[in-house]
């Protein structure tokens, strides 16, 4: 008996303790973990919502980029931090559901580890390639490849990010080799596919648009279920015969175990963000998609994309290697 009194009393002072600290909430700088280098497509939706989210709190709201490993350091930064609400990750399809299938083993739980706390976009991607690549469709592409297996490039912003699963997958359902080059992030990227030294890159289509209309580089097909509005005249992945499409959702996350008081918090304030015109239209024009789904909504979007990429990229044998 004077056990479970003990531990009754333990729980009613953590309780009133989590009470305190989510009437306080919050007095201290929020951080958003972004586990990619800076100037990204992911880095860039997670700058775009943290100024007006600290206007919003009256608080704030700073970005740490975490880049490495596939975006494992920064995620898994995030998964170790306190459940306090003051570290945030900037999650998004690829460490959360396409790292469940690139490894067999993460230092996170993509399922477990994490709460959303919502989110803000839908992303496809676009293919570009050098400008003097000899093709101007994903078909003209594909049919060099049969050919030439192998002797076709492409760039990555690192394995296991979106843009190395997104062209994986696109070049494995179209049964042809392609042989994948590896950087640091989107910009030493483009570093070496504008100067020719890399044939194409499938790039998170917000940070890819500042390319083509600058004429840089070409844009080759879209990985969206349909086509952009910056880019009416590219085709779709699928309208070039190749049963494929892939957006990335990216949002924010916060530590399971976070107080729900503070979750809710969290949650009501980003939602006020998103519902800001300006939010909005800033990412519309960059080629995203702003989404407002509700947290049940959200919880689901995400537990099926877990399973669905999980068998999708272990059938497709991609490794974070590749």
């Amino acid at each position: 008996m004077r056990t479970h009194l003990l531990l009754a009393a333990a729980l009613s002072v953590l309780s009133a303790a989590s009470a305190v600290d989510a009437q306080t909430y919050p007095s201290r700088p929020i951080r958003v973990i972004v586990p990619q280098p800076p100037g990204g497509g992911f880095d860039l939706v997670a700058r775009t919502l943290a100024e007006p989210l600290a206007r919003v709190m009256g608080n704030p709201v700073v970005v740490e980029n975490r880049p490495g490993a596939g975006m494992l350091v920064g995620t898994e930064a995030a998964a170790k931090s306190e459940a306090d609400g003051y570290t945030i990750l900037l999650g998004a399809k690829p460490n959360l559901a396409f790292n469940a299938g690139l490894y067999d083993k993460l230092p996170y739980d993509p399922r477990a580890d994490f709460v959303p706390v919502g989110l803000a976009t839908f992303n496809p991607y676009t293919l570009v390639a050098r400008n003097d690549l000899p093709f101007n469709s994903l078909k003209e592409i594909l049919e060099h490849a049969r050919a030439h297996p192998g002797k076709l490039t492409y760039a990555s912003a690192g394995n296991g990010t979106g843009q190395h699963i997104t062209a994986a997958v696109t070049f494995h359902r179209a049964g042809v080799q392609v042989t994948h080059v590896p950087y640091k992030g989107a910009a030493p990227a483009y570093q070496d596919l504008i100067p020719g030294r890399v044939d194409l890159f499938f790039d998170n289509s917000a940070t890819a648009q500042p390319h083509v209309d600058g004429g840089r580089v070409k844009a080759i097909a879209v990985s969206g279920v349909e086509r952009l509005a910056s880019l009416p005249a590219v085709p779709t992945v699928r309208e070039n015969g190749v049963d494929f499409d892939n957006e990335t959702w990216i949002g924010y996350f916060v530590r399971a175990g976070t107080p729900a008081p503070i979750v809710a918090r969290l949650r009501a304030d980003f939602d006020k963000v998103l519902a800001m015109p300006e939010i909005a239209a800033g990412l519309d024009k960059r080629g995203y998609r702003v989404m407002r789904l509700s947290p049940k909504q959200t919880e689901d979007l995400i537990a099926a994309d877990i399973d669905k990429w999980t068998q999708l990229i272990r059938s497709a044998g991609i490794r974070a290697s590749d």
